[in-house]
Formats: C-alpha cells, sequence, structure tokens
C-alpha cells in the first residue's frame, strides 16, 4: 500500500516516445520524470537525486514539459532546468529570479521561448502573492518578458503550432477556476508576447479548462456554458460546441498541468468523458459527428495524451491500480508500461466499487460508491454485518473513483465495508450538481454522509453500531463536522483536516483565501456563520473518539488547527489520538508516514470496535481510553 505504491501523472507524448511523473513514496515522496521509447523498458530521465516538483499555488502541478528542444521541469528546489536532447544532466534555464516559485511550463515551437506561471512573494504582512505568465528566452542573452500580469491568477499557457499566438487562462478573486475561468489570446512574435490579450470565452458564470490548438491552429477548449464541461472550439470568431451532452470533460484544476483531451488529427479529437462517477475515453469524429467509445479496461483515468499514431493515458480498472497504458492507433492493443502498485494482491480478495445512489435531505439524491468487505483468508460471520467507514474526499470539489484504490483494499481485506461519497459539490454530475454546497460547506456535505451511512443500514448491509467516517483536509472537515453536529458515527479519524473556518479566513493562502467564502459566507459579515460551522467552537458537542494526523510544514491547514481541537478534547477527556509528522505537507508523501497512519487507525478502530491483538503501534497513544466503554 505505501512503499510498492507510486504516485503517476502527468502524461506527455513526444516524438514516439512517452513520458510521465512518477511519486516513490519509498524514497521520500521524490518525484521524477519517466521516458519509454515503443518497445522500451520505463527508465529514469531525471538526474539521480533531483526531485520535480512545482509548488505554485501551494498544490503544485505544471511540474515538467517536453518538446524537440529538450525536457524542462522544476528541480525542487532549484528551479527551472532544462535537459537538451541526447544529454543526461539538468542545467539551468537562465531569468528566472531567486525569489520566484514557476509552473505549468509551455515551450515555443521554435525552441526560443518558455513560457511559465509566476508566483512571486510581496514585502508585508499579509500582501498576497503576485501571479503572472513570464516569457524566457532560449537561445539569446535577453531579460525574460512579462505579461498577463493584471490577474489574480493565471494558468495553461499554450502556443499555437506556429509560434505565433499563445493562449492562456486568468480568473480574479473570488472565483475560483472552476467557477469563472477566462479563456484569453495574444500574439507572439521573436520578442515575445505582442500587444494586448483578446478574450475568446468564459468569465462571468463560465469556467474554462486546458486551452490547446488543433494541428491546424484552432482554438479548442472545454467550456462548462452548458452546465456541464463539454468541447468547444473557436471557428471564425464564433465559440461553437464539438459536443453537447449531460457528461463531464474537465475537472477542478486544483493542481496544474491537467489534460482530459488531446488531437489525433485536425478532425479526430481524443477526450475522458466522466458520467455516473466513471470514466471513458471516446473519440470525436469532428467532421462526422460521431462519438465512439474506445474499449478500455479502465473507469478511472486522470491524464491523456495523443498524436497520429498512439494514446497515452493514466487509468485505473476496479480490480487494476492505476498504470500508465499507451496504445497504438494501429492495432487498438492497450498496454500497460508502467503499473502505480497492486503486485500480489489476490483477486479473490478484491472488493469491487458498486455505484449507489441514495436520498438525502430535502429530497434530493447522492452518489457514491460501496465496497463490501471482501477476503480470501477470512470471512464475516452469516449473523454479523460489517463495521463501516464512510470515506469523504478532499476539495470538497473533487470526486470519488471506481478504479482500484489500495487504501480502501486495506480496508476491506480486513473485514470493513466502505462507502466512498459523492457529496453534493462533487465534481461529475454537472455543475448545479456541483455548486449546490456554496453556502452550504458543512451542512450539505454532512447530511450527505449521515444519508450514505443511514442507506446502508436501513439495507441491512452494515453494522449500526460501528460506523466510522475518516477524510482528509475539506474531507477532515466534514469528518469533524459530523461528530460534532449529528451523532449516527460512532468514531472518526482526520487528517489535517480544518477545525476553525474563522481561522482559515483570515488566513490561509491566496489561492484558496476567498473560496471559503463562496461556501461558507462573506467574510467577516458572516463570521457568526464560520462560528456556527466550525467544530472547534463547539468540541462540547464532540463526544465519540477521534483519530488525528497532521503533517507539520502544512501551509494549506496549519497544524495549529488540529492541535487546537486535540486541546479541546484532552480537557474534556474524550478518547483520542494524535500524529504529528515532521517533513509532511498537505497530502503525505512519504512510505514510513502512510504505514503509520494505517497501522494506527487499524489499531483505532480495532480499541473501539472491540477487534484486535491490543498492542498499539510505535509512537501511538490513546488518550482518554478508559472512557471508551461509558461512551
Amino acid at each position: 500500500m505505501a512503499a510498492g505504491s507510486l504516485r503517476l501523472s502527468q502524461v506527455r507524448l513526444q516524438g514516439g516516445r512517452l513520458h510521465w511523473l512518477e511519486g516513490r513514496p519509498a524514497e521520500n515522496g521524490r518525484q521524477l520524470v519517466c521516458v519509454a521509447g515503443p518497445g522500451e523498458r520505463p527508465r529514469e530521465r531525471t538526474p539521480p537525486g533531483c526531485s520535480v516538483r512545482a509548488r505554485v499555488y501551494e498544490y503544485g502541478g505544471g511540474d515538467y514539459t517536453v518538446s524537440p528542444h529538450g525536457l524542462f521541469a522544476i528541480h525542487d528546489p532549484a528551479g527551472i532546468q532544462r535537459q537538451r536532447p541526447g544529454a543526461e544532466g539538468f542545467e539551468p534555464v537562465p531569468g528566472p529570479a531567486p525569489d520566484a516559485r514557476h509552473a505549468d511550463l509551455a515551450v515555443s515551437p521554435d525552441g526560443r521561448w518558455l513560457v511559465a506561471v509566476e508566483e512571486r512573494t510581496r514585502p508585508g504582512e499579509g500582501a498576497e502573492a503576485s501571479h503572472r505568465l513570464v516569457a524566457f528566452p532560449l537561445e539569446r542573452r535577453a531579460p525574460p518578458v512579462a505579461f498577463a500580469s493584471s490577474h489574480d491568477f493565471v494558468s495553461s499557457p499554450c502556443f499555437s503550432p506556429d509560434g505565433s499566438r499563445l493562449a492562456y487562462l486568468c480568473w480574479e478573486h473570488p472565483d475560483m477556476p472552476w467557477d469563472a475561468a477566462e479563456l484569453r489570446e495574444l500574439r507572439f512574435g521573436p520578442n515575445g508576447p505582442e500587444g494586448p490579450a483578446r478574450h475568446v470565452a468564459g468569465g462571468g458564470r463560465e469556467s474554462i479548462f486546458q486551452p490547446g490548438y488543433s494541428p491546424e491552429g484552432r482554438l479548442t477548449f472545454v467550456s462548462d456554458r452548458s452546465g456541464w464541461w463539454n468541447p468547444h472550439q473557436e471557428r471564425e470568431g464564433r465559440v461553437e460546441p464539438l459536443l453537447a451532452c449531460e457528461a463531464e470533460f474537465g475537472v477542478p484544476q486544483w493542481v496544474l498541468g491537467l489534460t482530459t483531451w488531446s488531437f489525433v488529427d485536425e478532425q479526430t479529437l481524443v477526450c475522458t468523458r466522466r458520467a455516473e462517477g466513471r470514466d471513458r475515453i471516446v473519440r470525436l469524429d469532428l467532421a462526422g459527428g460521431a462519438v465512439t467509445e474506445l474499449e478500455l479496461p479502465v473507469v478511472a483515468v486522470s491524464s491523456l495524451a495523443a498524436d497520429a499514431r498512439e494514446l497515452a493515458f493514466i487509468g485505473a480498472a476496479p480490480d487494476r491500480a492505476a498504470c500508465v497504458y499507451r496504445m497504438a492507433w494501429s492495432d487498438g492493443h492497450a498496454e500497460a508500461v508502467r503499473a502505480a502498485g497492486a503486485r500480489g494482491l489476490e483477486p479473490r480478495s478484491i472488493s469491487v466499487a458498486e455505484s449507489i445512489s441514495f436520498q438525502t435531505e430535502g429530497g434530493e439524491r447522492a452518489h457514491g460508491f460501496y465496497y463490501a468487505p471482501r477476503s480470501v483468508r477470512s470471512r464475516v460471520a452469516a449473523d454479523e454485518r460489517p463495521p463501516l467507514l464512510v470515506k469523504i474526499h478532499g476539495g470538497p470539489t473533487a470526486a470519488a473513483s471506481a478504479g482500484l484504490d489500495l487504501e480502501i483494499q486495506y480496508w476491506t481485506t480486513r473485514g470493513f465495508a466502505v462507502v466512498d461519497v459523492d457529496h453534493r459539490g462533487s465534481t461529475g454530475y454537472g455543475r448545479a450538481y456541483r455548486e449546490r454546497l456554496y453556502g452550504q460547506w458543512g451542512v450539505v456535505d454532512v447530511a450527505d454522509c449521515v444519508a450514505a451511512a443511514t442507506h446502508l443500514v436501513e439495507a441491512r448491509r452494515v453494522d449500526p453500531g460501528r460506523l466510522a467516517i475518516r477524510g482528509g483536509s475539506a474531507g477532515g472537515f466534514t469528518t469533524l463536522a459530523a461528530l460534532c453536529f449529528h451523532d449516527r458515527f460512532a468514531a472518526g479519524c482526520s487528517r489535517y483536516g480544518i477545525a476553525d473556518l474563522t481561522t482559515l479566513a483570515a488566513d490561509t493562502h491566496k489561492f484558496e483565501a476567498r473560496y471559503i467564502e463562496r461556501l461558507i459566507a462573506p467574510w467577516p459579515e458572516g463570521c457568526e456563520v464560520y462560528r456556527a460551522r466550525s467544530p472547534l467552537h463547539h468540541a462540547d458537542r464532540l463526544d465519540r473518539p477521534v483519530l488525528f494526523f497532521q503533517g507539520l510544514e502544512d501551509r494549506v491547514v496549519p497544524p495549529e488547527q488540529t492541535e487546537a481541537m486535540v486541546a479541546a478534547l484532552a480537557e474534556r477527556g474524550v478518547p483520542h489520538a494524535y500524529r504529528a509528522f515532521p517533513g509532511e505537507g498537505h497530502g503525505f508523501r512519504r512510505a514510513e508516514t502512510l504505514v503509520a497512519c494505517l497501522e494506527c487507525e487499524l489499531y483505532f478502530h480495532g480499541r473501539i470496535f472491540g477487534f484486535g491483538d491490543g498492542t498499539p503501534p510505535e509512537g501511538f497513544s490513546l488518550h482518554g481510553a478508559e472512557r471508551l466503554e461509558e461512551l
């Protein structure tokens, strides 16, 4: 689950060679670029000791790009580096300011320019970072050229095939990119960007995702102007849909460098389409309008690239963890080039996702995936219903996946049932479903998690006395709120979860600085609403055991949030445990951290629900354990 699992992302094709980014927990979370030519074994392209990781907007992404002119990557912490064709080592790209961070790299077709998103801190207490695009000359000594500097946020720079135009996205406070991102385009000449950028689409209540160009230079992108993220193209000055349907072809841009579509040729587009919580890869015939679903063994796709010869993507199946795949158009056979893990997992022990839809408050419906316990080594007794873990994704605009998740399998092979909830506010069900969370965070998400557990209890599939809830970040907030304001769950586990919304509103990073106002209420006018929904301000109502995990380098949800909640429970003698991890930030990357979390959480639930060998993992201490029988 930990050391043997890789984080795979950012598939790229260039010159017949397949590239991807690989995160390795066994190497302290190091990320490196890997490459494989046709028929070749994967090899590392990143020099030894180098970790490729961007940190713009704190969540990063857009960590590297490849072109005929070399590999360009963000070396953490050395900055933008270049590996020339045929070379092995990195050399610094000249020009970046020493106090700047960069991401989302784009190389001009002639190899003379590298464009990147730049983030720079500003002096003064409370001053927000600045964001803009910067063009670095690669073949001559000249200063960088900054542009698109008037926006709060920028992303996704991309060149037209002839290099004469550059498109990018921008958005302003209080919007997030999935609320209202604007697509702009400007001319690009020998001396860099030229003239003012023109508005193409987006803004208002329209979100644009992943701009790019067709082989002949038509500006193409995903827009949700219809209420669903569908592919569009600018033709003779008009924006036209390439396909209109109730499915999502885009995803929330929490990290940079995300891709869901690519051109095969001028008249053929290949895309990831999400409907009813599952992904499919489809080919669009732009001339005739035909849509063809490819027969591929995956239900979850996280990155996609294509050219005239082949398709590459990262996909997971219900019974197989994520793999990097490549498929030649000539034979249609998908070959797994690199697997994220799961070697040796007994097929008969794999619990496959079952789609469920259930009624929640107000007569509305929410969704999720249910996993029954399954193991060849043990069985749930015929007269026993299993304990249930309700799992909440982060974001809170992310989504559950039907692909094999080793963490879920860790629990189902140990006798737990799991439900992975796509509460209202999740992505994949259209804009209206996503926006049901606005003004209602801490209310509708919590209600949907309670409804999911109730649905499974009433169906007699789980034990009503052994229900637990778990989540990280935004999911950690939902976990704590469910334990404070409802009595459905017997215990919970929060990973770097938000405990105090008022603190988060007053002090968080720029990217999310205004997001919470849309989720809760205007700040500071709505401060009483923030207090009313903050678990920390109602800790006196929480009397169920809680397990907390926290990275001490977390800049999104600082450790003070978790530590204040722990102190509040300790003061009242509520059973709880707390594990803090030096060197970890928002989202754990190191194998030893992942192992410690799983072992501690399994032991914690064993104490609560009455099973296990009674031997606590190293570093685990359950405070207030004497009250367990009372509770």
